[in-house]
């Protein structure tokens, strides 16, 4: 087994690209590295390797096995230095550290002047670029500077410098107050996904209210208002408030068109923000406005603005997928989905290293989902395996919850009643165990596990009840929550008159584009 240092280094040289290697040849042929150099062999062999193989390394280089940890070591920081040269990594953020080693470096020559003069104009460009925390360190330097050497830069130069270090001070602690929430509230929903109860609700709220700071809307900045409305997206995805993130996510997405020049700085915010926008309409049921999003955000990926690096490749592959799929639910278009399952697989293969394990699997879950639509249950079975096997998982339980129970419907639809009763028992221990045991479950594990004695002539009556007693709780604000993974309501309405479910959707959705 590799060690996360190996593991590391295998990475980011598997990480680069021709173009990055070849600039990495180029670097070392600069620093006047011979071809034999120990550390030039190592990146040579690595890049060849599928895996990482240090037997191999040992016997095909002069590297003894006492060395190598620091030849990887050195390697590694090479590499990084290559990277940093890289235009295509020259980002605004790096070019301003670059700037301010720049002064440093003037400051130690004793270039006073000039170094102040550096520090002031990188700080400006910190500043138009909302990079607040580097222009506070910026004004930290520029008053170690004046305090130690008689500048004589500008009159009332230590009054200015200290107004604009308490003003910064003040943004910095209140964006850390925002943030620290938003950080806090997206971990809560990961471990437990929707609020469940009414008691939940409460205490969500008692949270948020008793963590947000004081402020002033007027006097916050782009970066502030940015971390203060995705604290309230966070917020109001717990609580089900749909409306309130549709809010949020729009006042995050205006920021970016207020202040274009900063999609380029922050473009995987910029992403984030149109997919919790779409998000929201997906969950609002609002099919025309996620259409025109969906596609605005396909156009969007396609911008110079955003970067073309592996980051935003994998985000960009995680919200335009997620949202195909959630498209495809709104519509009720089950049918002919194995292409798009097929791109989806090759891409989480793709970027397994970049993608967490929660988000690949709600693609399976959707998969599946997508399968059961069209009749497929034996293929919905199979994604749904692959989440409730995992044991190892940490993610949402909502999302846990409800992979039971589609697995449950799923193997009554493909017939498989012979687990059904296993399953049952199975189902019913974890959701008790997950303490997410509501109307809407009991009521479909009722109905499944009476399945058996009830014969074909009554089957159609059965459905007819059920529908009738899970009606009731479809706008109900914590039991509606099962219909936000699985349209109970439409697959019922599909067995009483037997017609395929994506045909009861599709219906439903034509009526809502004209309004009835």
């Amino acid at each position: 087994m590799t060690n996360e240092s190996t593991d590391n280094l295998f990475s980011l040289i598997k990480s680069l690209s021709p173009s990055e290697k070849r600039q990495f040849s180029l670097y070392v042929g600069r620093i006047g590295v011979n071809a034999d150099s120990k550390f030039l062999s190592l990146f040579k062999i690595i890049s060849k390797q599928d895996h990482y193989n240090e037997a191999f390394i040992l016997k095909s280089t002069k590297i003894s096995k006492q060395q190598l940890s620091n030849v990887k070591a050195h390697l590694y920081k090479q590499i990084l230095i290559s990277l940093r040269l890289n235009p295509a990594h020259q980002n605004i953020p790096v070019q301003i550290r670059e700037q301010m080693d720049f002064a440093y470096i003037l400051y130690r020559k004793g270039l006073y002047k000039q170094s102040l003069k550096l520090l002031d104009k990188v700080k400006s460009t910190a500043l138009f670029y909302e990079e607040k925390n580097v222009a506070y360190e910026i004004l930290e330097w520029e008053k170690i500077i004046e305090s130690q050497y008689i500048t004589r830069s500008i009159n009332n130069r230590a009054d200015v410098l200290i107004q604009q270090a308490e003003h910064l001070s003040k943004l910095n602690v209140i964006t850390n107050k925002f943030s620290n929430l938003s950080l806090q509230l997206y971990a809560i929903f990961l471990k437990m996904g929707y609020a469940r109860t009414e008691e939940e609700a409460r205490s969500i709220k008692a949270y948020f209210q008793e963590s947000l700071p004081e402020f002033d809307i007027k006097d916050l900045g782009f970066r502030e208002k940015l971390w203060l409305y995705r604290a309230y997206l966070w917020y109001s995805f717990i609580t089900q408030d749909f409306l309130s993130c549709y809010r949020y996510s729009m006042k995050w997405i205006d920021l970016f068109n207020a202040n274009p020049h900063l999609v380029s700085v922050h473009p995987v915010l910029y992403l984030k923000g149109n997919h919790y926008l779409l998000e929201s309409l997906f969950y609002l049921n609002h099919v025309t406005q996620f259409e025109k999003v969906l596609l605005q955000l396909e156009a969007t990926l396609k911008d110079p603005k955003i970067p073309d690096d592996d980051n935003t490749a994998a985000l960009s592959f995680l919200y335009l997928y997620s949202n195909k799929l959630n498209l495809r639910f709104m519509k009720g278009e089950f049918a002919n989905g194995e292409l798009l399952v097929e791109k989806i697989e090759k891409k989480i293969k793709k970027f397994s290293s970049r993608i967490d394990e929660h988000h690949i699997m709600v693609f399976y879950y959707k998969i599946g989902s997508l399968y059961f639509g069209n009749g497929e249950n034996k293929k919905s079975i199979e994604f749904l395996q692959k989440i409730i096997n995992n044991k190892t998982l940490e993610m949402r339980e909502d999302l846990l919850c409800f992979s039971r129970i589609l697995n449950l419907v799923a193997h009554y639809e493909a017939g498989l009643d012979y687990h059904l009763e296993r399953l049952i028992k199975s189902t019913y221990k974890f959701l008790i165990k997950m303490n997410d045991l509501h109307e809407v479950q009991k009521e479909m594990i009722k109905f499944l596990r009476h399945l058996p004695e009830i014969s074909p002539l009554e089957i159609k009556d059965e459905f007819k009840k059920l529908h009738a007693t899970l009606k009731q709780y479809e706008s109900h604000p914590y039991e509606r929550r099962a219909f936000l993974y699985l349209d109970i309501i439409s697959w019922l309405e599909s067995k009483i008159e037997n017609r395929p479910v994506a045909e009861i959707i599709s219906e439903k959705t034509k009526l809502l584009k004209r309004g009835v």
